[in-house]
C-alpha cells in the first residue's frame, strides 16, 4: 500500500436502505441487511491500488444503516482549479485528461464503473497530478440498488443511464463503463471552457435536455447541441484541435461510436504522455505479490550521503492503512468526527413515528429524513494529535535492524527501555498503546518484506505477540506458505456443482453470522469456493460440518486474496487435522480424545477422577472442539490470540489448549453433576482467552513430548536441505513427535483399546532419560551422564520386587514393589517410597516396571489417589537393557 506522503485521511457518510422489518427471502430466512452486502463488497477496494486512484481504507457499519467510509483524500480538485488558468495550457489540458482517463481504465479493468464522476470527485494532489475519489460508491451499493439515492450527478449521466430508469428498478441494467467516458467528456468541456452545463434547469427539465440530445440522430452530434445551446460554439472552435478532438470523441451518443477508456489511452492525443509509475515490487511481501520482487529495485542513496534536516516526516513514509490504525489508538473516532460536523444528529424518537404502518411493513405519513440522502461532504480527519503522540519517537526507530546482534536484543534509546517495561503488560494493554503498536508494525512490516529468509524471526518475535494489522500475513508466514499459490488456486475448478453444494450453503450462512463481514454474501460465495477448493485439492478426504469454521478465520484476514486464505487453511489442516477429515475418521479422533483424556489425567487428577465418576468422557463435548480446532467454540477475536500461540506449536498444542480450557472451568465442574456439566461446557462460559494461552504454554512445556505420541499424528513433512524452511526450529517444543529421529528408545504405538483402558500417559525411554538428567550424544543414540549440577525433573518409581532391582535399575529410582505397595482399601503403604513422592509432589513420576500391565495398574491408583504428573515409560526397564545405563545395588556386607 502506498505511503502517506502529503495526503490527508477523508471520511464520508450515507445510508444504505432498509428492509422491512418481517422481509424474508424465497428460502424463508431474513433478508441480509443491504449495509452488510455493501460491506462485503467493500473489502475488496482495500488492496486495489493505482496512482490515479484514491485509496479506500476502511469501511464502518453504524446505526441504521449508517456506512462511514474512510479514505486517501486531498483537498484540492478540480472544481476549484478549473477556475483558475492552470489548464488553459494545452500540455496541462490533456494531462488531465490523461490522468483521469488512466484511472477509469483501471478501474474499468477491475470490473466496475464509476459513475460518480464530478468535478469535485477528480482530486489533484500536491504536485498536480490527479486522484479519482468516491469512485466506488456504485460499485458497493449493487450498481444503486441497495441505497435510496441515485448514484451519480445528472449533468454529467450520459443518456443511455437516463434511458435505463432508477438503479432500484430490477429491470435496470448496470451501467457500462463507456458511461463514464461520457462524463468524462462533459468534465472536460466545462474545463476548456469555464462554463457550467445548464447550471439553471431545474432537475426535471436538466433530464429532459440530457434526454433530447439524440432527437437529430446521427445528423447532429451532440457537442454542436451542447454548444448551440450555450452559445459556445465559437469560443470551441478557438481551442487546440487535439483538444476539441478529445472532447467530441467522448460525447459520441451512440455507444457503440463512443471509445473505451482504454481506447483513449492509446490515441494519438496522448502520445508524448507516458503510463503512471506504480509501486515497486520490493514494497509488497511475497504474499501480495509472488515471484520477483527485486526485479525493479530502485537502490537508496547511500546513507552517509544524505543530510537531514532535522524536520522529517517520518510518519509519511508509513502506508495509509497503518497511519489510519494508528490514529485510531491515538483516540481517533470516525462517528465523534462525523457528530463535531453536525453529520450526526438526534431527533426525539417521537419525531419518527409514522402515521399508519400496514400488515405489510409499508410506512405512512412520516416524513423522509434527509439526512438519509446521499451527502458528498468529505470530512478531513486531523493527524495533529497523532503526530504529537508519535513527536518523541527517535528516527532509528522507524528503521529497525534486524540482522546481526540487534536481531536478538532491543537498541538501547530510551524509548527501546520503555517498550521492555510495555510488553510485560496484559496483552489487552500492548494491542491499544501506540508507541508499542507502532514498532511492532514497524518490525513486522520489515520482517514480512524479508519472508522467507527472515522466518525464525518473525516465529522468535510471534512468540512476544502479534501485531493485530499484520497478523494474515504473520500467520501465512508461521505456516510456512510459499510457492505460486496463487496459480495453484486459480487452476482449481471452483465453480462446477458438486454433491455437497447444497450442504455447504446451509452451513456457511450460520458460520460465525453475528460478524458482519462473514455474514455478507461476497464472504458466502469466497467460503464456499475456497470450501470445494480444498475437497477437490483433496479427493481422499470429505467434508465435515464445522469445517467451515476452521476455514473462516483465515478468509477473514485474507477476504481479499482467496488464494492465500486457501493455502493457510490447507496448511493449519495439514499440521493440526492431519485425517480428521477422513470419510472413517472414529479412529483417528478416538485415538486423540484417548490421549486428551490421559492429559487431564497427568495435569488435574482431581478433574479426571470427578469426570471419571460421573462418566463424562471427552468424547461428548471436545470432539467438536477438536475437529473444528475450537473455530466453533470462541468468537473470533479470541480465536485470533489463540491462534497467535497455537501456530507456534506442534501438532499435539491444541490438546493442551483443551485442558486449559477445562481447568478454567474446573470450579464449576467439581461442584456438579454429569447434566449440569454438560450443559457448562456446552454453554462455555467466558473463558479469559490470554489465561487459557498462558495456561496451555505452561501445560504444553511441562508435558513429555512422547505424552501426546499419536500413530495416526502427521508424517514427517519432507523438506530439501536447502530450503529455508529446514533449518532448525525454534524450540523444541515446536517439533512434533514423529519429526524427531527414531530409536530403540522410541515410543511405538498402541492398540486404541490398550490406550483407552490406561488412565496415564506413557512416555519414551528416551524422554526419560533426559527428564532424569541423561541426554545422548550429538549424532548417538547412546545416552551419557549430564553434569553433576543438572537436577531430575522426574521422580523414577520402580514396581519390579527388590530382587529384579537389585540385578539393574535406573540410578536414583526408587524401589516400590507393586504387591507391597498398596493397602487393601487403595491407599499407599508408609514407606520410603512414599516419602519422596509426597515430598516431591512437583515433579514428573515415571512407572516403571516389566512390560505387561502392572506399571499402567500402578499409575492408574496414584491417579486415584490424586498424585499428579503420573506417567508410565513405554517398552518396560528391558528396553534400558542395551544402553548401558542400568545400575546394579552393591551387596550388602
Amino acid at each position: 500500500m502506498q505511503p502517506l506522503g502529503n495526503s490527508c485521511l477523508g471520511v464520508s457518510t450515507f445510508f444504505a436502505s432498509s428492509h422491512a422489518d418481517d422481509q424474508c427471502g424465497a428460502d424463508g430466512l431474513p433478508l441480509t441487511p443491504n449495509s452488510i452486502k455493501v460491506q462485503g463488497r467493500f473489502q475488496w477496494l482495500k488492496v486495489l491500488y493505482h496512482p490515479r486512484l484514491c485509496q479506500y481504507l476502511d469501511l464502518v457499519r453504524g446505526k441504521h444503516e449508517r456506512l462511514i467510509l474512510v479514505t486517501e483524500h486531498y483537498k484540492k480538485c478540480l472544481a476549484e482549479e478549473a477556475e483558475d488558468d492552470t489548464f488553459t495550457d494545452e500540455n496541462n489540458f490533456l494531462r488531465l485528461a490523461y490522468e483521469t482517463i488512466e484511472g477509469l481504465a483501471h478501474i474499468h479493468d477491475n470490473g466496475f464503473v464509476h459513475r460518480n464522476l464530478h468535478p469535485k470527485n477528480i482530486l489533484l494532489d500536491t504536485e498536480g497530478r490527479v486522484k479519482l475519489s468516491n469512485y466506488a460508491v456504485y460499485y458497493i451499493t449493487g450498481c444503486g440498488a441497495d441505497v435510496n439515492f441515485p448514484v451519480g450527478y445528472p449533468a454529467y449521466m450520459a443518456p443511455e443511464v437516463l434511458m435505463a430508469g432508477p438503479s432500484s428498478s430490477s429491470s435496470c441494467p448496470p451501467s457500462g463503463p463507456k458511461s463514464d467516458v461520457w462524463s468524462l467528456g462533459v468534465i472536460l468541456l466545462e474545463v476548456a471552457l469555464k462554463f457550467k452545463i445548464w447550471p439553471n434547469l431545474s432537475l426535471p427539465q436538466l433530464l429532459a435536455k440530457i434526454l433530447l440530445l439524440g432527437k437529430y440522430g446521427t445528423s447532429q452530434h451532440p457537442l454542436d447541441s451542447i454548444l448551440k445551446e450555450h452559445s459556445m460554439a465559437e469560443k470551441f472552435e478557438n481551442l487546440p484541435l487535439n483538444i476539441r478532438y478529445l472532447i467530441r470523441l467522448c460525447l459520441e451518443l451512440l455507444m457503440s461510436n463512443r471509445p473505451s477508456a482504454k481506447d483513449l489511452l492509446k490515441n494519438n492525443v496522448f502520445g508524448k504522455f507516458s503510463p503512471s509509475k506504480c509501486l515497486s515490487k520490493s514494497s509488497y511481501t511475497m504474499f501480495q505479490c509472488p515471484g520477483l520482487r527485486c526485479e525493479d529495485l530502485e537502490v537508496p542513496q547511500y546513507i552517509e550521503d544524505i543530510k537531514l534536516s532535522g524536520e522529517e516526516d517520518y510518519l509519511a513514509e508509513r502506508s495509509l492503512k497503518e497511519v489510519y490504525y494508528l490514529w485510531g489508538l491515538a483516540g481517533g473516532d470516525l462517528e465523534n468526527e462525523l457528530r463535531k460536523h453536525g453529520f450526526l444528529q438526534r431527533s426525539p424518537p417521537i419525531c419518527s413515528l409514522p402515521n399508519l404502518v400496514t400488515e405489510y411493513g409499508d410506512i405512512l405519513g412520516l416524513e423522509r429524513d434527509r439526512s438519509s440522502l446521499y451527502d458528498d461532504t468529505v470530512i478531513t480527519l486531523s493527524l495533529d494529535q497523532l503526530r504529537k503522540r508519535l513527536e518523541h519517537i527517535p528516527p532509528e526507530d522507524y528503521y529497525p535492524l534486524i540482522e546481526g546482534e540487534e536481531m536478538q536484543q532491543m537498541s538501547q534509546s530510551q524509548s527501546s527501555n520503555d517498550l521492555k517495561e510495555l510488553s510485560q503488560l496484559p496483552l489487552v494493554i500492548r494491542e491499544k498503546d501506540i508507541d508499542y503498536q507502532l514498532h511492532r508494525i514497524v518490525l513486522f512490516d520489515r520482517l514480512l518484506k524479508g519472508y522467507p529468509h527472515t522466518i525464525q524471526r518473525i516465529k522468535v518475535e510471534t512468540r512476544r505477540d502479534m501485531p493485530p494489522l499484520y497478523r494474515a500475513e504473520a500467520w501465512a508466514a508461521i505456516l510456512e506458505v510459499s510457492g505460486d499459490f496463487m496459480s495453484e488456486y486459480d487452476a482449481i475448478d471452483k465453480e462446477s456443482p458438486l454433491p455437497i453444494d447444497s450442504q455447504l450453503l446451509i452451513d456457511i450462512r450460520r458460520c460465525h453470522q453475528y460478524d458482519e463481514i462473514l455474514y455478507s454474501p461476497k464472504a458466502h460465495s469466497k467460503l464456499k469456493r475456497i470450501l470445494k477448493c480444498w475437497l477437490i485439492s483433496n479427493p481422499r478426504l470429505v467434508y465435515w460440518q464445522g469445517q467451515d469454521s476452521v476455514c473462516a478465520p483465515f478468509l477473514y484476514l485474507n477476504f481479499n486474496n482467496e488464494a492465500l486464505a486457501f493455502a493457510c487453511c490447507s496448511a493449519f489442516i495439514r499440521k493440526y487435522l492431519h485425517k480428521f477429515y477422513a470419510s472413517d475418521n472414529s479412529a483417528v479422533l478416538d485415538e486423540y480424545l484417548a490421549v486428551f483424556s490421559h492429559l487431564i489425567a497427568f495435569h488435574d487428577p482431581e478433574l479426571s477422577n470427578h469426570m471419571r465418576s460421573i462418566s463424562l468422557e471427552p468424547k461428548l463435548f471436545a470432539t467438536k472442539w477438536f475437529l473444528t480446532m475450537f473455530a466453533h467454540v470462541f468468537p473470533l477475536h479470541k480465536i485470533f490470540h489463540l491462534y497467535d500461540t497455537l501456530l507456534l506449536g506442534n501438532s499435539s498444542f491444541p490438546l493442551c489448549v483443551g485442558v486449559a480450557i477445562l481447568q478454567q472451568m474446573r470450579d464449576y465442574l467439581l461442584m456438579e453433576d454429569f447434566s449440569a456439566c454438560i450443559l457448562i461446557i456446552s454453554d462455555m462460559p467466558e473463558i479469559d482467552i490470554e489465561r487459557c494461552v498462558q495456561d496451555s504454554i505452561r501445560i504444553f512445556c511441562h508435558t513429555p513430548k512422547s505424552a501426546t505420541y499419536r500413530q495416526h499424528s502427521r508424517p514427517p513433512a519432507k523438506k530439501e536441505d536447502s530450503s529455508i524452511f529446514s533449518m532448525k526450529q525454534i524450540s523444541y517444543y515446536t517439533t512434533d513427535v514423529n519429526e524427531m529421529p527414531r530409536s530403540e528408545l522410541s515410543r511405538e504405538p498402541l492398540s486404541l483399546e490398550e490406550l483407552q483402558a490406561e488412565r496415564c500417559p506413557r512416555i519414551s525411554a528416551e524422554d526419560l532419560l533426559e527428564l532424569c538428567g541423561l541426554t545422548g550424544i550429538e549424532n548417538s543414540r547412546s545416552p551419557t551422564r549430564k553434569s553433576k549440577s543438572s537436577k531430575p525433573i522426574i521422580l523414577i518409581l520402580d514396581i519390579r520386587n527388590s530382587e529384579d532391582f537389585s540385578r539393574g535399575h535406573i540410578p536414583s529410582s526408587i524401589n516400590m514393589p507393586f504387591n507391597q505397595a498398596f493397602a487393601p482399601e487403595g491407599d499407599l503403604v508408609p514407606c520410603h517410597g512414599v516419602t519422596q513422592l509426597n515430598s516431591h509432589k512437583g515433579r514428573v513420576v515415571v512407572v516403571v516396571g516389566n512390560r505387561g500391565n502392572n506399571a499402567p495398574n500402578f499409575a492408574a491408583q496414584l491417579v486415584m489417589l490424586g498424585y499428579p504428573k503420573v506417567s508410565v515409560m513405554h517398552g518396560g526397564i528391558e528396553c534400558l537393557k542395551a544402553t548401558g545405563i542400568l545400575s546394579v545395588s552393591s551387596p550388602d556386607l
